[in-house]
């Protein structure tokens, strides 16, 4: 995906001013910032977000692994809108969101992400795209952007950095970025041509 459909993607959610668009906007926000996976996300309590630091204890991710997302800079604001909403009682993060706009007392299914998504990228003249094509986004962002590659392993939890390089987009412009870096100190030739 390119930063231009997710942009997208969170105008269709703003653009929505009833709660599903306010809790769709984090959860998209989330979905692509900390890399989740759905069931990840639906997981979530409003406990395993430590609002000062930014950070998302996520519980028995995929190998049964807890690990830690972040929520930063626009993804910590659509989260914070979501929480004024639904308020901050100790339950599912993500809550159901009634026909009418009235938020329900009960955790969201992975399904209804799915279901969500799709109902946003139509909205948003996104074609069709997967959620997780928004953790396989974050990832080649991520390293399109600097990040090391040990680094963007450990926040998509992947055990393995094969997995991780399976996602990197970078090619041949990368490696020349890269060989820029270095710097040769050479002074100049003291010969003149004869």
């Amino acid at each position: 995906m390119a930063s231009g459909e997710i942009a997208a993607l969170m105008r269709a959610c703003s653009s929505d001013i009833s709660p599903a668009g306010t809790r769709d906007a984090a959860l998209l926000a989330l979905l692509y910032a900390a890399g989740l996976r759905r069931s990840e996300a639906v997981a979530l309590d409003v406990s395993c977000y430590n609002i000062e630091l930014g950070e998302l204890t996520i519980r028995g991710a995929k190998g049964r692994k807890d690990r830690l997302g972040y929520a930063c800079s626009g993804s910590a604001d659509a989260l914070a809108d979501w929480l004024r909403l639904r308020g901050n009682e100790p339950r599912p993060l993500f809550l159901a969101v009634k026909k009418g706009g009235k938020i329900a007392a009960r955790r969201m299914t992975d399904q209804a992400v799915f279901h969500i998504l799709r109902k946003r990228g139509s909205q948003a003249g996104v074609v069709s795209f997967s959620p997780h094509d928004l953790r396989r986004t974050l990832i080649s962002d991520l390293l399109d952007d600097g990040a090391d590659i040990s680094t963007v392993q450990q926040l998509a939890n992947h055990a393995n950095v094969q997995t991780t390089v399976r996602y990197d987009r970078r090619g041949e412009v990368a490696k020349q970025r890269a060989a820029q870096l270095l710097h040769v100190p050479h002074k100049g030739s003291n010969r003149s041509a004869n």
